[in-house]
């Protein structure tokens, strides 16, 4: 159990991406995410692979109001903490031995856990750091833009070191190989290669529209959104209402992902996403051509629920 609840809050930095086709690392394999479709490949202790694959058609079909700017990005923040969470369940079931009793979690269970995942999140990169804003008054002085500057730096430093922190637990490695074989299926795929082990392992594990670059966004966006906080409020205040931006946060910062990703040719957006890529080094590792093979899988599985819709619309 303490495996799972680990990596629930490794998916902080999982994210699905949502630009054609994206994923995410889970136990032991990946998950894969088409426009209207899912499948999630599993290697089990036996060698062989377990697959969950599944029609997921796209909110924005049913609420036109997901296609909006700002709203997307969080509607996509949260129904990617909700996928990810059922693959993660999937996963741990799927990579017990045989003979370990495996436990199906219930709705409730899985909303549970998720909360206290996100509110873990929040409480560790948006809270904590403004309380230590707060203690460092004395010698920081009064100015609300010194303020949200420290608070800003203290909050990319927690983040930084959980991530070095994380990426030190033996089965966080193997996720991280597993991120790496998803990025590197997801380059073969949008190069338009046959998916085969060597196509795919000889392509770069840093990708653009990672999960780990949208996080390190959002750190840097949080910034300019709290400083629009009134530095009078009290402090349950201003916590308070981080909780209550962190959509707008989410929809912002996804918007600029998506739009970094549609002009990554050029040399200023390289530019700017090399931070993200340099952090990728961290939260990704080679894989070896067994993981690169459940990747593939992942992939193939959720192309073929969806049917060959490839296009580039949005999904949500």
């Amino acid at each position: 159990m303490m495996k799972r609840f680990r990596s629930v809050l490794v998916q902080l930095f999982f994210l699905a991406e949502r630009i054609n086709v994206g994923g995410q690392a889970v136990l032991e394999g990946v998950m894969m995410r088409a426009p209207r479709s899912m499948a999630i490949a599993v290697r089990r202790p036996t060698g062989d692979i377990s697959v969950k694959r599944e029609e997921v058609p796209p909110l924005s079909e049913r609420f036109p109001v997901v296609k909006l700017p700002i709203v997307r990005g969080a509607v996509a923040l949260f129904s990617s903490l909700i996928m990810g969470l059922k693959a993660l369940n999937f996963s741990a079931n799927e990579a017990m031995a045989e003979e370990e009793e495996k436990e199906e979690l219930s709705s409730w269970a899985l909303g549970g856990t998720m909360a206290v995942a996100l509110g873990f999140g929040v409480l560790l990169f948006f809270v904590f750091p403004l309380y230590l804003t707060k203690l460092l008054i004395p010698l920081i002085g009064t100015s609300n833009i010194i303020f949200n500057l420290v608070d800003g730096i203290i909050r990319v430093a927690v983040f930084l070191l959980y991530i070095v922190s994380i990426s030190r637990m033996k089965d966080i490695q193997r996720v991280f190989q597993y991120h790496g074989a998803e990025h590197k299926t997801i380059f073969a795929f949008e190069a338009g290669e046959e998916l085969t082990v060597a196509n795919v392992a000889r392509h770069s594990r840093l990708h653009p529209r990672c999960g780990t670059s949208f996080l390190l966004i959002v750190m840097l966006v949080s910034i300019l959104v709290f400083s629009l906080i009134p530095k009078l409020w009290p402090f349950y205040l201003k916590a308070g209402s981080r909780v209550v931006l962190l959509p707008v946060i989410a929809g912002v910062s996804y918007e600029l992902l998506k739009w970094s990703a549609k002009h990554d040719t050029s040399s200023f957006v390289r530019m700017i996403i090399k931070p993200g890529l340099a952090l990728q080094r961290l939260t990704t590792r080679e894989p070896d051509e067994s993981q690169i093979e459940v990747a593939i899988r992942s992939m193939e599985e959720a192309l073929d629920v969806n049917g060959g819709y490839r296009d580039d619309r949005l999904v949500v």
